[in-house]
């Protein structure tokens, strides 16, 4: 009759965040969100995330909502969109999104990156990196914080691969798969160390840094071994081996908090390609070396002179590889007389992913 039909989008609820840096261990025994909220944050809490009461759950009719750990979860075939639950919210961070979206910026901080490294694993850093791959420009930096309009939003993998923090999610891809760059420790010889710092009562790689000086007969620069990374990564993808900490680069997603939490600069990022690396940054000379460590690079030369690619170079006492022209053939591991090469396995399947998604 001369009207224009209207899509009908389903929606349904979303809350922007996923972390728990509001404050929710210290609010555990209030009776809800709001006075919660009127109580304060102190220092170091995110004022702008989820209280974790679950005051939007007990305005749930439809048994949409429930709370696992802390963190308000939403059923996305129970939630009929009837946007009920908004109102119960304090801190205005649920909002109503198409039910066919697949991918989510769990975040709402208004928090600057170093604050927000700081408080919390999960929040958004507002670095842009999504907005400007993003081929609808379907993303935005509000505040310091990513929002996608989900009318432009078609869904592909450019922001999930571009995010530094990994926050965003993605239910089409998995991010241990398709990701760029993973962290990588240059060091396999903290087991000296991290045994001596534990027989003296040091808990943190902090205060073991402090306090260690050449008189201990320890490498000055290497691993400790007492999990400032451990702790955190969400990922599950650290874990110490002979007291020095290990990354699963199968496990791991890039995201880089536990470079920012290593005290010693020893974590960085690398390509996750097929290749060698070198696991060591000491720059003192070869029999200081081989006194303190029995798995540093001494700085020989042997693999870089062997190298058939040139890839290979000394600079500081200590081998550099070359990622772009390491083509992983192994003549350098078996010219090394330590340990310090490490091999970087890339399944074949990642590739296969990878090249399907045009990344």
């Amino acid at each position: 009759m001369g009207v224009e039909p209207v899509t009908v989008i389903d929606k349904v609820a979303f809350i922007r965040c996923a972390g728990d840096a509001a404050g929710k261990e210290r609010f555990a025994g209030y009776s809800s969100c709001d006075e919660a909220r009127n109580k304060g944050f102190i220092s170091g809490e995110c004022k702008y995330g989820c209280i974790g009461l679950g005051s939007c759950i007990e305005r749930c009719k439809f048994d949409a909502m429930s709370l696992e750990d802390g963190i308000v979860k939403i059923d996305k075939e129970k939630c009929n969109g009837c946007g009920a639950c908004i109102g119960m919210c304090p801190q205005e961070i649920i909002v109503m999104i198409p039910k066919e979206a697949t991918n989510f910026i769990p975040c709402a901080s208004k928090n600057d990156e170093e604050t927000t490294r700081k408080i919390c694993g999960s929040g958004c850093i507002g670095c842009g990196d999504c907005e400007e791959v993003c081929p609808q420009n379907a993303i935005t930096i509000v505040d310091n914080c990513a929002v996608i309009d989900y009318e432009k939003c078609v869904g592909c993998v450019a922001c999930t691969v571009k995010c530094r923090k990994k926050i965003i999610v993605d239910e089409l891809h998995d991010l241990t798969k398709v990701k760029e760059n993973v962290a990588f420790v240059r060091c396999r010889g903290g087991k000296k160390a991290n045994a001596k710092f534990k027989a003296l009562g040091v808990e943190t790689c902090a205060d073991a840094s402090k306090i260690r000086n050449e008189a201990m007969d320890l490498c000055q620069v290497g691993c400790v071994g007492l999990g400032a990374c451990t702790k955190v990564c969400r990922f599950d993808a650290i874990s110490i081996v002979d007291g020095t900490a290990n990354v699963d680069p199968e496990k791991c997603v890039g995201c880089l908090d536990c470079v920012a939490a290593c005290p010693n600069e020893l974590i960085v990022e690398v390509p996750y390609v097929g290749s060698k690396l070198v696991a060591c940054i000491s720059t003192y000379d070869c029999d200081e070396k081989l006194r303190v460590c029995g798995e540093g690079c001494i700085g020989c030369g042997d693999c870089a002179s062997n190298c058939p690619n040139g890839a290979i170079t000394i600079k500081d006492l200590h081998a550099v590889i070359d990622t772009t022209l390491c083509e992983n053939c192994s003549v350098c591991s078996y010219m090394c007389s330590r340990t310090a090469l490490v091999e970087m396995v890339v399944p074949e399947a990642n590739y296969l992913q990878r090249k399907a998604l045009g990344i």
